[in-house]
């Protein structure tokens, strides 16, 4: 969870809704489904990859016959028959707990990388954020950038 926040900015009710089917570990793929907005994929670098195989190893190992299709599981999601996704709240406790709240660690790649290419198209690419929020993680990245209405 905290490479695929860390590295890619997803927010935590992205990891809750996360769904097994959606990685594609041979391409190194991850899609993310958005409700109201286009789907965006993700692709994963070599450690993230392998840190996704082995929390895969890890859940089969402690729920071997789990159905659930959700890719993060807790005990009591992992062996309802229903397949029940955990919660965002679950996730940002997690985080809270380690010291790293989720929401920060985003705002903070995302604002690295502006600091990095100055360009708002890579980061709705690298993100899937839209126009308006790239433009704003550019703008405060690089506050020389910031253009005067009234200055020709």
């Amino acid at each position: 969870m905290v490479a695929l926040v860390a590295i890619y900015a997803l927010l935590p009710g992205q990891l809750a809704h996360l769904r097994r089917a959606e990685l594609d570990r041979s391409k190194g793929r991850l899609g993310l489904r958005r409700p109201g907005r286009m789907d965006h994929v993700v692709y994963l670098d070599a450690f993230t990859l392998r840190l996704a195989a082995a929390w895969e190893l890890q859940r089969h190992r402690w729920w071997p016959d789990s159905s659930n299709p959700h890719f993060f599981v807790t005990r009591n999601t992992a062996v309802d028959d229903s397949g029940p996704s955990i919660s965002a709240g679950v996730i940002q406790h997690l985080f809270q707990r380690v010291g790293l709240p989720a929401g920060r660690l985003r705002v903070d790649r995302i604002v690295e990388e502006a600091g990095h290419s100055a360009d708002p198209v890579r980061l709705m690419e690298l993100f899937g954020l839209p126009n308006l929020s790239a433009t704003r993680y550019v703008l405060s990245a690089h506050p020389d950038k910031k253009h005067d209405p009234i200055t020709p």
